[in-house]
């Protein structure tokens, strides 16, 4: 880490552009064109092909869903023009599509994901990848055997504001990071028909929410060397309310929360030794933060507008073009230790999924 008593006042922003701070954010546009097949037409799927439309040089070439007429109702809002499948065995053998997108529940992922793999398609999976390491495993090996870019969709990695604080943090403006703090709570009225509610569908405010605040842990600080999670279950018995501490080498620590049962602003703070950087809200989606330093000096970045998914879709057909099986930024590494958090926090709480 650089010491912040050796940097120039005046490399602080306000003085520094929005380009300056920006970090490491290839040009959404510069990014190869690919065609997208999106398997699953949710809400999820329908902002990531807003993106894609609006936002890069790729197109949404097909949608898939269980029906032909909901497959039709998503492609007219999200992707005009684009093949229409009654089933995800029609999408994955379009001859048109490079990459599909697996957007369906959790408890899906694994055999939807492997669906596509099969067909010869790289794939770009929802968070979780899976319900757990020992699935995402599987997947993997899929992926590697058969040559295929595999990646999960955290899209809040490639998100201009986290290349800035990360900038930041790297350039040593708040000196060496020894707490992070972050939630994502949602009120969610209890219904046990709804999905976050329902274990055969890998329910749960750990892996819907969670996997936010511990992402970011992750990203900043890496696998922890210690952890304890305490928190509460809903009737169904999935987690709904849960706070974890992440311990990490030397001292460090993470405080994170998440729940389905509270309404919270999904805020974080990112404190050093010599300053912190605060997130009001909306940590994980473009959004704005300030960096304020122990001589009272601070600055603050503001995230370009539009859809936060299109740097995830401008990364994968990135990778795709040169031949990668793995996103630098998020590789399979990643993806394993975040995956192995959940399980244990899951362990911890005595959440336990069909099947397993």
């Amino acid at each position: 880490m650089t010491d912040t008593a050796a940097l120039d006042p005046a490399t602080y922003a306000p003085r520094l552009t929005a380009a300056d701070l920006a970090g490491d954010v290839p040009d959404l546009l510069a990014a190869p064109p690919v065609r997208w097949g999106v398997l699953g037409a949710g809400n999820i799927a329908a902002s990531f092909s807003d993106g894609v439309r609006d936002r890069t040089a790729a197109q949404v070439t097909a949608v898939g869903s269980r029906s032909v007429e909901k497959a039709q109702e998503f492609a007219d809002a999200h992707a005009p023009g684009a093949h229409v499948h009654g089933s995800y065995e029609a999408l994955v053998a379009d001859d048109d599509v490079d990459v599909v997108y697996v957007a369906t529940p959790h408890s899906h992922h694994l055999e939807h994901a492997l669906l596509a793999i099969a067909a010869g398609k790289h794939v770009l999976v929802e968070k979780p990848i899976t319900r757990s390491v020992a699935e995402a495993r599987v997947l993997l090996d899929a992926a590697r055997d058969a040559g295929v870019f595999c990646m999960e969709a955290v899209w809040t990695r490639f998100l201009p504001h986290v290349a800035a604080l990360r900038a930041a943090i790297a350039r040593g403006e708040i000196g060496e990071v020894r707490t992070v703090i972050a939630d994502f709570d949602v009120l969610f009225p209890y219904d046990p028909t709804h999905r976050l509610f329902a274990p055969e569908l890998a329910g749960g405010a750990l892996l819907d929410l969670g996997i936010y605040p511990i992402t970011l842990a992750h990203d900043l600080l890496g696998a922890p060397e210690s952890f304890v999670a305490r928190g509460t279950l809903a009737p169904t018995g999935v987690d709904d309310h849960v706070g974890m501490i992440l311990g990490y080498p030397g001292g460090a620590q993470a405080l994170l929360h998440t729940s389905s049962t509270a309404r919270g602003d999904a805020g974080a703070r990112i404190i050093g030794t010599r300053g912190r950087i605060e997130i009001p809200r909306g940590f994980f989606t473009p959004t704005s933060f300030e960096v304020l330093h122990d001589d009272g000096t601070s600055w603050t970045y503001t995230s370009p507008a539009g859809e936060g998914k299109a740097y995830e879709a401008a990364e994968v057909a990135r990778c795709v073009a040169a031949g990668l099986t793995q996103s630098p930024r998020m590789p399979w590494s990643d993806t394993l230790e975040v995956l192995g958090i959940l399980d244990e926090a899951r362990a911890q709480l005595g959440v336990v999924y069909p099947g397993e």
